[in-house]
């Protein structure tokens, strides 16, 4: 059976959440990875109000689309972000900001957390995928080095802030896929294990396999999947293309904006960049994941008009199923 494509939101949730679904099944998108901002998924609401949830599988259901998963990225990136600051503001709603204490924001992310878990649950789904947030990204690549203490106590905060979260993800039956990402207390495959001893390993949290932000890392994606392949419970279908060939662009960006040609990296069309997709959707069958394929539209060098419908086109062509067990015994027997 084909995997599901779905299209993530994030990048449309300027756009009202009936408009997203009819473009995306226009475009022919199974379903849609639903991000828990603007007017397309509120958590709180759909944790409580029987009539919201309706709604939403109503508007899918018009659109002939599915939701396997949903994301609060936003939400999970401040339950343990030191500083909490202006950035912050930009992205959180005044329910979780209040008064920009630090630690009361932190405080009502987690609870927001825990309302996704429900959230998806009434919603018949059973993966959240989002950022944890962290306190000790602040000390990547920094002078005066962090000590050894510093880095402990980091992964110590996370686990003590995500524990109580996860426990109302178990109590639902849902699982957090955390997605690997800078400025996350898993950022890199080394930090990616050492965030999976810090809560023992526990199956409520695995990972969102987003193969971009490991690229311009010089990290391997394919090797990535081999490697935490019973974690691998959600996939983000997003490329990433290096630039840093001319010996002024810089793999840490500069501080310049997206799509400025003096960055080392930037975002791309799918297949336009350096991902090996045949390699990575190869692995994903070896694997066994069976989930969706979520396409995460980010490059601002194309208009997502353009872009959303051919990345749908590209993995339709590119994605093939494992072979079935019928196959392999008859090409055992053959042998």
């Amino acid at each position: 059976m084909a995997r599901p494509i779905t299209l993530f939101t994030g990048q449309w949730a300027d756009l009202p959440f009936e408009e997203v679904a009819r473009l995306a099944s226009g475009w022919g998108y199974d379903g849609l990875e639903i991000a828990c901002w603007g007017d397309h998924l509120d958590p709180w609401r759909a944790a409580e109000d029987d009539a919201y949830v309706q709604d939403r599988l109503d508007i899918l259901e018009r659109h002939g689309l599915q939701v396997h998963a949903i994301s609060n990225h936003l939400k999970g990136q401040a339950v343990c972000d030191d500083p909490i600051d202006a950035r912050h503001r930009d992205i959180l709603p005044d329910r979780i900001w209040g008064d920009g204490d630090a630690e009361g924001v932190r405080q009502r992310a987690a609870e927001e957390m825990k309302m996704t878990a429900r959230a998806a649950a009434r919603l018949g789904v059973q993966t959240v995928v989002g950022f944890t947030g962290s306190s000790i990204w602040k000390y990547v690549a920094m002078f005066p080095p962090a000590t050894q203490e510093m880095v402990d106590a980091g992964y110590q905060d996370f686990a003590d802030r995500w524990n109580p979260i996860l426990d109302v993800f178990d109590e639902e039956g849902v699982r957090f896929a955390h997605e690997v990402h800078p400025s996350e207390i898993a950022y890199d495959y080394w930090t990616t294990a050492r965030t999976l001893e810090a809560i023992d390993h526990r199956p409520a949290f695995g990972l969102n396999w987003d193969p971009s932000h490991m690229v311009w890392q010089d990290l391997d994606p394919v090797s990535f999947l081999w490697d935490f392949k019973d974690r691998i419970y959600h996939v983000d279908c997003k490329d990433a293309k290096k630039r840093m060939t001319n010996g002024r662009n810089g793999r840490l960006g500069s501080h310049l904006a997206w799509a400025d040609p003096r960055r080392g990296w930037d975002f791309v069309s799918t297949g336009r960049g350096d991902v090996r997709w045949e390699d990575a959707f190869r692995m994903l069958s070896t694997i066994g994941y069976a989930g969706p394929i979520s396409v995460e539209w980010e490059d601002a060098g194309m208009d997502r008009l353009v872009g959303a419908p051919e990345a749908l086109e590209f993995v339709r062509r590119n994605l093939f199923d494992a072979p079935t067990a019928a196959f392999d015994a008859a090409f055992s027997t053959s042998r």
